[in-house]
């Protein structure tokens, strides 16, 4: 199990190196625009859409570090009163949540990619299905990431919130 749980810390480094990356290009691009359209009226067609896909990417593969680092929203004051059963009960109970959660996210991306791929955008000149992969490659990760925090509490027998 440790190799999964390394394989899983290295991917969660990367998703979020990732989304770094993409936030800091999304900044770059949208200044680009703007100093392009104010300053010379000159927009490029391309920025709106370039910067669409950074966000998508930036959320989505910040979600996915989230998960992997139990950084999502919780609201864990009831559940630190139940006993440590109830806490591990809740817990797993919020993993299988994850994973439907995710095994939608993925079964909705793809048909959006099969449903968009013949499509173009037209300023990037590429397959409209682009959209939808940084949500698939999400979706496997946090799939990955909650699985490996089910093995754990499976393992431990204890709740996140011991």
């Amino acid at each position: 199990m440790t190799w999964l749980v390394d394989t899983s810390a290295l991917l969660s480094r990367w998703v979020l190196h990732a989304a770094r990356t993409c936030l800091a290009a999304l900044g770059v691009v949208v200044i680009y625009g703007v100093v392009l359209r104010y300053a010379f009226n000159a927009a490029p067609p391309y920025v709106e859409q370039v910067a669409l896909l950074l966000v998508i990417s930036v959320a989505m593969f910040g979600a996915a570090a989230g998960v992997h680092e139990a950084g999502h929203i919780g609201l864990d004051s009831v559940v630190k009163l139940l006993p440590a059963a109830g806490q591990r009960l809740v817990s797993v109970a919020v993993e299988v949540l994850i994973l439907v959660f995710a095994a939608l996210l993925l079964w909705g991306s793809a048909q959006m990619i099969l449903s968009t791929y013949h499509d173009k955008i037209p300023t990037l000149g590429i397959s409209e299905g682009w959209r939808y992969f940084p949500p698939v490659l999400a979706s496997l990760l946090i799939a990955l990431f909650s699985i490996v925090h089910l093995m754990a509490l499976f393992k431990r027998g204890a709740g996140r919130w011991n």
